[in-house]
């Protein structure tokens, strides 16, 4: 977006509005909103439906911002808000049209966004490298980390540097490996000044602004931010990945929203074959380790893999100690003839806390092989409950979490309404692809659904209770007054629970971390017990074939 830009829907537009006010009245948890007149599709479009808010209660803490339309030449101006979820599939967070491209467009799409997800930033953004996009990201979601994908700068490399491709076919693969496979500043710094200079690209202007950027692109300086990206390779592929295949260049207005349900739909039902598969298929574990039994029962099965894959891993990579300071250890992990590329782990013992100098746990939210190597050497037969994040277990979407803040404090009767709408209707759809499993959970589930019923109308025919909120829209001052002072009053209630829930928390997590410290102390000494016993058992063998002899 080098400049302001206005593009025109013409009819289709109107059956865009059409679409999302139909969406709205169906459904008031779908949030859709037009910037400048509402009426009319002359400025931004933006939507979200109500799984997809949902969804990003559970999983937005990875977001990928998509403007492919930009850059190849698309009919219609589409762009999403994207993420993964608990399988590492793409889930969708939102969609836009942006007819007006401009910054001060970009900062109310991304304004209206953020408000439709109950104010709660991402910890990470990715998008294309684009200035308008970087200045609302600045702007409206200062906290966030920004990074620019790098596959479009791959992409753009291909075609500011066509005649070095062409003439010096070997620059493309030492290009990546320099910004793939370094994994210490000083080695990229190092390579990249290497690359320069043996291929003569000193002066290169496009090179040296993408070298100035590099915090936002270059995987070694963003180790500790985490992207929700469970392999090396996805940061090389684009942005497109939930609409790859049902919108592109050739999608019309008048495609597109039969094209944007498609897709839902496909990704929902891949959704439900993982959920199928992750259930009912027992995975082949390929140690005897407790941990591994106890990362089958708790992860996806596509989390589970890359878990495992790190796992079997560790017999490759021995742990050694180079430093012991008391409660933290220092060591050395690094595979068998690859010493050149070992990484430091620290681990402390009383806390159960380990930190790799790959920081693979802080990128992608799985542990690595070489903290997972140091747990072997120091008995640590189970995962502490640090390391195991919720987003990528099986139970990722329990307990209803969307607007749970709102739901607390609501700005408005209407934003309450769309909570509860919402929250009940996904509990719904969960308990009815729970009931569906087997003719004996349906029919328990019917049953309960009856006697909800039942309790649902018998409390609708008694009427609203004295703690409904009407005074609060039509009431009269006095009213007004009281109940704010009963919210007043509710509010520091809740604060001080959250407070004593808190504390407790905290006590019960040392408490847990002493247990592990005082298990992993236990099993040692049992193990150290078999192996006295069984050397016992040799002698007592051994002398009993002398005396035979």
């Amino acid at each position: 977006m080098s400049g302001n830009r206005q593009r025109t829907l013409g009819g289709g537009g109107q059956h865009v509005l059409d679409y999302l006010k139909r969406m709205h009245a169906e459904n008031p948890a779908f949030y859709y909103a037009v910037q400048g007149d509402n009426d009319h599709a002359s400025g931004n479009i933006f939507w979200v439906d109500a799984t997809s808010r949902m969804n990003y209660s559970y999983f937005g803490d990875a977001v990928l911002f998509d403007t492919t339309y930009r850059t190849n030449r698309y009919r219609v101006p589409f762009a999403s808000f994207t993420g993964f979820n608990h399988h590492g599939q793409p889930v969708l967070f939102g969609c836009a049209l942006i007819l007006n491209e401009s910054e001060s467009s970009l900062i109310w799409l991304f304004q209206t966004w953020l408000h439709a997800m109950s104010g709660r930033p991402p910890v990470s953004i990715t998008s294309d490298p684009d200035q308008f996009v970087q200045v609302a990201v600045t702007q409206v979601l200062p906290e966030t980390r920004h990074r620019f994908c790098k596959w479009t700068i791959f992409r753009e490399m291909q075609e500011k540097l066509a005649h070095l491709y062409q003439s010096h076919p070997t620059f493309d693969t030492e290009f990546k490996k320099c910004i793939n496979e370094t994994e210490a500043i000083d080695e990229f710094e190092s390579c990249w000044a290497s690359l320069l200079e043996r291929y003569y690209l000193m002066g290169d202007e496009w090179l040296q602004s993408m070298y100035n950027a590099r915090q936002q692109w270059v995987p070694v300086y963003m180790r500790n931010t985490f992207f929700g990206e469970i392999s090396r390779s996805e940061g090389s592929v684009g942005l497109n990945l939930f609409f790859d295949g049902y919108v592109n260049a050739s999608t019309t207005i008048q495609m597109m929203i039969k094209q944007y349900e498609k897709a839902i739909a496909s990704w929902h039902d891949k959704e439900l074959k993982a959920d199928y598969d992750t259930t009912n298929a027992t995975p082949v574990l390929k140690t005897p380790s407790p941990m591994e039994k106890q990362a089958a029962n708790l992860y996806t099965r596509t989390i589970f893999m890359k878990f495992q894959e790190e796992l079997v891993e560790t017999l490759a990579n021995p742990a050694t100690k180079i430093d012991d300071s008391g409660t933290v250890t220092t060591y050395r992990v690094a595979k068998f003839g690859e010493d050149h590329k070992a990484h430091t782990v620290t681990f402390n013992s009383f806390e159960m806390k380990a930190s790799c100098s790959c920081q693979m746990f802080e990128y992608s939210g799985i542990i690595c092989r070489h903290v997972l190597a140091v747990f072997r050497a120091k008995n640590v037969l189970t995962l502490p409950a640090q390391y195991i994040l919720k987003r990528w277990t099986r139970n990722a979407k329990s307990g209803a979490v969307l607007d749970e803040h709102a739901a607390e404090l609501p700005n408005s009767s209407r934003e309450s309404l769309t909570v509860r709408y919402n929250n009940l209707r996904q509990e719904a759809i969960k308990y009815v692809e729970e009931g569906a499993k087997s003719i004996h959970i349906y029919n328990v589930a019917m049953d309960a659904l009856k006697e909800a019923a039942k309790k649902v109308s018998a409390v609708k025919n008694r009427g609203p209770g004295p703690t409904q909120g009407a005074t609060l829209v039509n009431g009269g001052g006095q009213e007004l007054h009281a109940t704010q002072e009963n919210q007043t009053a509710t509010y520091q209630s809740v604060d001080e629970k959250k407070k004593k829930i808190s504390e407790l928390t905290a006590e019960l997590e040392n408490t847990n971390q002493r247990c592990e410290v005082y298990r992993s102390n236990l099993l040692a000494v049992l193990k150290d017990m078999e192996e006295q016993k069984l050397k016992l058992s040799v002698k007592v063998q051994n002398a009993r074939l002398s005396l035979k002899e």
